[in-house]
Protein backbone atom coordinates (compact mmCIF):
# COMPACT_ATOMS: atom_id res chain seq x y z
CA UNK A 1 0.00 0.00 0.00
CA UNK A 2 0.72 3.92 -0.81
CA UNK A 3 2.00 5.85 2.89
CA UNK A 4 4.18 8.92 3.29
CA UNK A 5 6.53 7.52 5.62
CA UNK A 6 8.89 10.28 7.83
CA UNK A 7 12.21 9.30 8.94
CA UNK A 8 13.75 12.48 10.15
CA UNK A 9 12.20 15.66 11.62
CA UNK A 10 12.04 18.29 8.59
CA UNK A 11 9.01 19.80 6.50
CA UNK A 12 6.99 18.41 4.19
CA UNK A 13 9.38 18.26 1.69
CA UNK A 14 11.00 15.46 3.92
CA UNK A 15 8.75 13.13 3.92
CA UNK A 16 8.85 9.96 1.36
CA UNK A 17 6.04 8.45 -0.65
CA UNK A 18 6.58 4.69 -0.36
CA UNK A 19 5.24 1.11 -0.50
CA UNK A 20 5.09 -0.57 2.46
CA UNK A 21 3.22 -4.13 3.82
CA UNK A 22 -0.35 -3.70 4.87
CA UNK A 23 -1.16 -3.72 8.37
CA UNK A 24 -2.19 -6.24 10.74
CA UNK A 25 -4.78 -5.94 13.40
CA UNK A 26 -3.60 -6.19 16.88
CA UNK A 27 -5.60 -7.05 20.32
CA UNK A 28 -8.15 -3.71 20.26
CA UNK A 29 -7.16 -2.93 16.82
CA UNK A 30 -8.98 -2.24 13.43
CA UNK A 31 -7.56 -1.60 10.18
CA UNK A 32 -9.43 1.09 7.81
CA UNK A 33 -9.43 1.40 4.29
CA UNK A 34 -8.70 4.89 4.63
CA UNK A 35 -11.14 7.12 1.88
CA UNK A 36 -10.27 10.58 3.29
CA UNK A 37 -7.98 11.99 5.52
CA UNK A 38 -8.14 15.58 6.68
CA UNK A 39 -5.14 17.78 8.20
CA UNK A 40 -4.78 19.79 11.09
CA UNK A 41 -2.03 22.45 12.17
CA UNK A 42 -0.57 19.91 14.18
CA UNK A 43 0.40 17.28 11.46
CA UNK A 44 3.14 20.13 10.39
CA UNK A 45 4.51 20.14 13.97
CA UNK A 46 4.42 16.51 14.07
CA UNK A 47 6.41 16.11 11.15
CA UNK A 48 9.18 18.73 12.28
CA UNK A 49 9.40 16.99 15.91
CA UNK A 50 7.62 20.23 17.25
CA UNK A 51 4.70 18.32 18.37
CA UNK A 52 4.25 17.06 21.66
CA UNK A 53 3.64 13.62 20.35
CA UNK A 54 7.02 12.52 18.67
CA UNK A 55 6.37 9.11 17.08
CA UNK A 56 9.19 6.51 16.49
CA UNK A 57 11.07 7.05 12.73
CA UNK A 58 9.95 5.77 10.41
CA UNK A 59 6.64 6.86 10.92
CA UNK A 60 2.94 7.66 8.60
CA UNK A 61 1.87 11.20 9.57
CA UNK A 62 -1.93 12.24 9.93
CA UNK A 63 -4.58 12.27 12.41
CA UNK A 64 -7.85 12.29 11.08
CA UNK A 65 -9.86 9.42 8.54
CA UNK A 66 -12.84 8.29 7.75
CA UNK A 67 -13.27 5.60 5.61
CA UNK A 68 -14.59 1.59 5.72
CA UNK A 69 -13.43 -1.22 8.14
CA UNK A 70 -11.36 -3.90 6.33
CA UNK A 71 -9.73 -5.97 9.33
CA UNK A 72 -10.40 -6.32 12.86
CA UNK A 73 -8.12 -7.58 15.96
CA UNK A 74 -9.12 -9.66 18.91
CA UNK A 75 -12.00 -8.06 21.01
CA UNK A 76 -13.40 -5.53 18.36
CA UNK A 77 -16.88 -5.92 17.73
CA UNK A 78 -17.01 -3.15 14.84
CA UNK A 79 -18.62 -5.22 11.40
CA UNK A 80 -15.76 -5.36 8.17
CA UNK A 81 -17.01 -2.78 5.97
CA UNK A 82 -18.28 -0.02 8.77
CA UNK A 83 -18.02 3.20 7.98
CA UNK A 84 -16.47 4.98 10.31
CA UNK A 85 -14.34 7.69 11.02
CA UNK A 86 -11.34 8.66 13.75
CA UNK A 87 -8.17 10.40 14.99
CA UNK A 88 -5.66 7.47 14.78
CA UNK A 89 -1.93 9.21 16.81
CA UNK A 90 -0.55 8.67 13.78
CA UNK A 91 -0.81 7.09 10.26
CA UNK A 92 -3.56 8.62 8.41
CA UNK A 93 -1.74 9.44 5.54
CA UNK A 94 -1.55 6.02 3.53
CA UNK A 95 -4.58 3.56 1.95
CA UNK A 96 -5.12 1.95 5.14
CA UNK A 97 -4.68 2.80 8.82
CA UNK A 98 -4.31 0.62 11.84
CA UNK A 99 -5.34 2.09 15.20
CA UNK A 100 -7.38 1.53 18.83
CA UNK A 101 -10.75 0.39 17.31
CA UNK A 102 -11.66 2.90 20.78
CA UNK A 103 -10.95 5.82 18.80
CA UNK A 104 -13.31 4.92 16.15
CA UNK A 105 -16.91 6.45 15.76
CA UNK A 106 -19.32 4.67 13.49
CA UNK A 107 -21.03 7.63 10.83
CA UNK A 108 -24.24 7.56 10.03
CA UNK A 109 -25.67 6.92 6.42
CA UNK A 110 -27.10 10.15 6.39
CA UNK A 111 -23.08 12.00 6.20
CA UNK A 112 -20.48 11.61 3.82
CA UNK A 113 -17.08 10.21 4.70
CA UNK A 114 -15.99 13.26 3.09
CA UNK A 115 -17.32 15.39 5.80
CA UNK A 116 -16.93 12.44 8.24
CA UNK A 117 -13.64 12.69 8.17
CA UNK A 118 -13.15 16.16 9.10
CA UNK A 119 -15.32 15.77 12.47
CA UNK A 120 -12.74 13.64 14.88
CA UNK A 121 -10.73 16.64 15.68
CA UNK A 122 -12.40 20.35 15.54
CA UNK A 123 -15.75 19.51 16.34
CA UNK A 124 -15.38 17.63 19.21
CA UNK A 125 -12.59 19.82 20.50
CA UNK A 126 -15.35 22.57 20.23
CA UNK A 127 -18.04 20.84 21.90
CA UNK A 128 -16.52 19.62 25.11
CA UNK A 129 -14.52 22.96 25.19
CA UNK A 130 -17.31 25.23 24.70
CA UNK A 131 -19.88 22.64 26.58
CA UNK A 132 -18.68 20.92 29.36
CA UNK A 133 -15.16 23.68 30.20
CA UNK A 134 -16.64 26.91 29.51
CA UNK A 135 -20.95 26.01 30.09
CA UNK A 136 -21.46 28.14 26.97
CA UNK A 137 -25.01 29.71 27.27
CA UNK A 138 -27.60 30.18 24.67
CA UNK A 139 -27.46 34.33 24.58
CA UNK A 140 -24.12 34.92 26.23
CA UNK A 141 -20.80 36.09 24.12
CA UNK A 142 -18.07 33.83 22.48
CA UNK A 143 -15.16 35.46 21.00
CA UNK A 144 -13.47 33.06 18.37
CA UNK A 145 -9.66 33.72 17.47
CA UNK A 146 -8.15 32.14 14.54
CA UNK A 147 -12.09 32.61 13.40
CA UNK A 148 -11.33 31.09 9.65
CA UNK A 149 -9.22 28.22 10.48
CA UNK A 150 -11.13 24.21 10.62
CA UNK A 151 -10.68 25.11 14.93
CA UNK A 152 -12.50 28.46 14.71
CA UNK A 153 -15.44 27.15 12.29
CA UNK A 154 -16.11 24.58 14.29
CA UNK A 155 -16.46 26.94 17.23
CA UNK A 156 -18.44 29.60 15.50
CA UNK A 157 -21.16 26.86 14.00
CA UNK A 158 -21.34 25.66 17.70
CA UNK A 159 -21.65 28.81 19.40
CA UNK A 160 -24.67 29.47 16.97
CA UNK A 161 -26.33 26.14 16.78
CA UNK A 162 -26.39 26.74 20.97
CA UNK A 163 -27.60 30.01 20.69
CA UNK A 164 -24.48 32.43 21.41
CA UNK A 165 -23.38 35.92 19.85
CA UNK A 166 -20.18 34.95 17.71
CA UNK A 167 -17.51 37.55 17.56
CA UNK A 168 -14.63 36.35 15.11
CA UNK A 169 -11.88 37.47 15.09
CA UNK A 170 -9.53 36.36 11.75
CA UNK A 171 -6.11 37.43 10.10
CA UNK A 172 -7.35 39.37 6.81
CA UNK A 173 -10.37 40.43 4.99
CA UNK A 174 -10.98 37.22 2.96
CA UNK A 175 -10.84 35.36 6.31
CA UNK A 176 -13.12 37.63 8.14
CA UNK A 177 -15.55 37.20 4.95
CA UNK A 178 -15.06 33.30 5.25
CA UNK A 179 -15.92 33.52 9.57
CA UNK A 180 -18.99 35.87 8.69
CA UNK A 181 -20.23 33.29 6.13
CA UNK A 182 -19.84 30.43 8.85
CA UNK A 183 -22.07 32.23 10.80
CA UNK A 184 -20.18 34.97 13.12
CA UNK A 185 -22.45 37.64 14.04
CA UNK A 186 -18.93 39.73 13.73
CA UNK A 187 -15.88 39.60 12.52
CA UNK A 188 -12.85 41.60 12.87
CA UNK A 189 -9.61 41.56 11.29
CA UNK A 190 -6.57 41.31 13.68
CA UNK A 191 -4.00 42.45 11.03
CA UNK A 192 -6.27 45.74 9.73
CA UNK A 193 -4.45 48.23 12.16
CA UNK A 194 -7.58 49.02 13.76
CA UNK A 195 -7.34 48.27 18.01
CA UNK A 196 -9.51 45.08 17.93
CA UNK A 197 -9.75 45.38 21.72
CA UNK A 198 -11.35 47.99 21.57
CA UNK A 199 -13.72 47.01 18.95
CA UNK A 200 -15.40 43.98 21.16
CA UNK A 201 -15.77 46.26 24.10
CA UNK A 202 -17.85 48.30 21.85
CA UNK A 203 -19.60 45.34 20.76
CA UNK A 204 -20.54 44.51 23.91
CA UNK A 205 -21.55 47.83 25.44
CA UNK A 206 -18.43 47.55 27.89
CA UNK A 207 -19.29 44.51 29.42
CA UNK A 208 -16.58 42.54 27.93
CA UNK A 209 -17.01 38.70 26.43
CA UNK A 210 -18.45 35.69 28.14
CA UNK A 211 -16.50 33.12 26.63
CA UNK A 212 -12.77 33.32 25.26
CA UNK A 213 -12.26 29.94 22.22
CA UNK A 214 -8.66 30.63 21.59
CA UNK A 215 -6.36 27.96 19.76
CA UNK A 216 -3.68 30.96 19.28
CA UNK A 217 -2.00 31.70 22.42
CA UNK A 218 0.76 34.44 22.91
CA UNK A 219 -0.33 38.17 22.52
CA UNK A 220 -3.39 37.64 20.77
CA UNK A 221 -4.75 35.23 24.12
CA UNK A 222 -2.88 38.55 26.31
CA UNK A 223 -5.34 41.18 24.15
CA UNK A 224 -8.65 38.66 24.33
CA UNK A 225 -8.35 38.40 28.18
CA UNK A 226 -8.09 41.99 28.24
CA UNK A 227 -12.07 42.03 27.07
CA UNK A 228 -13.11 38.74 29.06
CA UNK A 229 -16.59 39.96 31.20
CA UNK A 230 -17.63 39.50 34.77
CA UNK A 231 -17.41 35.73 35.37
CA UNK A 232 -16.14 35.18 32.00
CA UNK A 233 -14.42 32.11 31.09
CA UNK A 234 -10.89 31.44 28.46
CA UNK A 235 -10.86 28.40 27.23
CA UNK A 236 -7.23 27.56 26.33
CA UNK A 237 -7.21 25.27 22.98
CA UNK A 238 -3.83 25.55 22.06
CA UNK A 239 -0.62 27.59 20.99
CA UNK A 240 -0.55 27.98 17.16
CA UNK A 241 0.88 31.31 16.95
CA UNK A 242 4.09 29.45 18.48
CA UNK A 243 4.04 31.05 21.99
CA UNK A 244 2.90 30.08 25.55
CA UNK A 245 1.29 32.62 27.56
CA UNK A 246 1.34 33.58 31.16
CA UNK A 247 -1.78 34.48 32.16
CA UNK A 248 -2.70 36.90 33.83
CA UNK A 249 -4.07 36.37 37.34
CA UNK A 250 -4.61 40.09 38.23
CA UNK A 251 -7.52 40.11 35.12
CA UNK A 252 -9.07 36.88 36.06
CA UNK A 253 -9.92 37.92 40.21
CA UNK A 254 -11.04 41.03 39.13
CA UNK A 255 -13.63 39.69 36.75
CA UNK A 256 -14.44 36.89 38.72
CA UNK A 257 -13.14 35.02 35.55
CA UNK A 258 -11.68 31.69 34.70
CA UNK A 259 -8.94 30.48 32.66
CA UNK A 260 -9.05 26.33 31.49
CA UNK A 261 -7.71 24.12 29.29
CA UNK A 262 -9.84 21.99 26.66
CA UNK A 263 -7.82 19.01 24.72
CA UNK A 264 -10.16 16.64 23.48
CA UNK A 265 -7.95 13.25 23.23
CA UNK A 266 -7.76 13.19 27.26
CA UNK A 267 -11.37 12.56 27.12
CA UNK A 268 -11.15 9.57 24.45
CA UNK A 269 -9.04 8.24 26.55
CA UNK A 270 -10.25 8.54 29.81
CA UNK A 271 -13.76 8.91 29.67
CA UNK A 272 -14.77 6.82 26.39
CA UNK A 273 -18.27 6.84 27.17
CA UNK A 274 -18.50 10.69 27.54
CA UNK A 275 -16.58 10.78 24.25
CA UNK A 276 -18.92 9.06 22.09
CA UNK A 277 -21.70 10.81 23.31
CA UNK A 278 -20.01 13.82 22.23
CA UNK A 279 -19.05 12.27 18.40
CA UNK A 280 -22.69 11.41 18.62
CA UNK A 281 -23.98 14.55 19.44
CA UNK A 282 -22.00 16.04 17.29
CA UNK A 283 -22.89 14.03 14.04
CA UNK A 284 -26.92 14.95 15.25
CA UNK A 285 -26.02 18.61 14.85
CA UNK A 286 -24.84 17.68 11.48
CA UNK A 287 -27.96 15.33 10.87
CA UNK A 288 -29.88 18.71 11.79
CA UNK A 289 -28.07 20.91 9.41
CA UNK A 290 -26.57 23.21 12.30
CA UNK A 291 -22.80 22.76 11.88
CA UNK A 292 -21.52 21.35 8.67
CA UNK A 293 -17.53 21.03 7.97
CA UNK A 294 -15.95 23.70 6.06
CA UNK A 295 -13.61 22.40 3.05
CA UNK A 296 -11.76 24.62 1.37
CA UNK A 297 -9.37 22.36 -0.96
CA UNK A 298 -9.11 19.05 -1.75
CA UNK A 299 -5.75 17.07 -2.63
CA UNK A 300 -4.56 13.35 -3.67
CA UNK A 301 -2.38 11.45 -1.45
CA UNK A 302 0.68 11.87 -4.05
CA UNK A 303 -0.12 15.81 -2.97
CA UNK A 304 0.21 15.58 1.11
CA UNK A 305 3.55 17.63 0.92
CA UNK A 306 1.46 20.39 -0.64
CA UNK A 307 -1.21 20.35 1.43
CA UNK A 308 1.17 20.23 5.13
CA UNK A 309 3.02 23.37 3.39
CA UNK A 310 -0.18 25.09 2.41
CA UNK A 311 -1.61 24.46 6.05
CA UNK A 312 1.71 25.87 7.11
CA UNK A 313 1.56 29.36 5.27
CA UNK A 314 -1.41 30.08 7.64
CA UNK A 315 -3.04 31.74 4.09
CA UNK A 316 -5.64 28.33 4.22
CA UNK A 317 -9.26 28.30 5.33
CA UNK A 318 -11.82 25.97 6.95
CA UNK A 319 -10.05 22.36 6.71
CA UNK A 320 -7.86 20.49 4.08
CA UNK A 321 -8.59 17.14 2.47
CA UNK A 322 -6.95 14.51 1.05
CA UNK A 323 -8.86 12.27 -1.14
CA UNK A 324 -7.60 8.89 -1.60
CA UNK A 325 -9.28 8.11 -4.99
CA UNK A 326 -7.72 11.06 -6.86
Amino acid sequence: MRAWRVAEWGGPDSMALEEIATPEPGPGETVVRVRYAALNFFDGLMISGKYQVKPPFPFTPGCEIAGEVIAVGEGVDLAIGARVCGQPNWGAFADQCVMSANALCPVPDAVGLKDASCVPVVYPTGHIALGRRAHLQAGETLLVTAAAGGVGIAAIQLGKAWGANVIALAGGAEKCAVAKAEGADQALDYTSGEDWVETVRELTGGKGVDVIYDPVGGDIFDKALKVIGFEGRAVIIGFAGGDIQKIASNRLLLKNASAVGAIWGRYRTDQPDYAAEVMADCFQLMADGRIKPAISATYSLEQAPDAIAALDSRKTWGKLVIDMAL
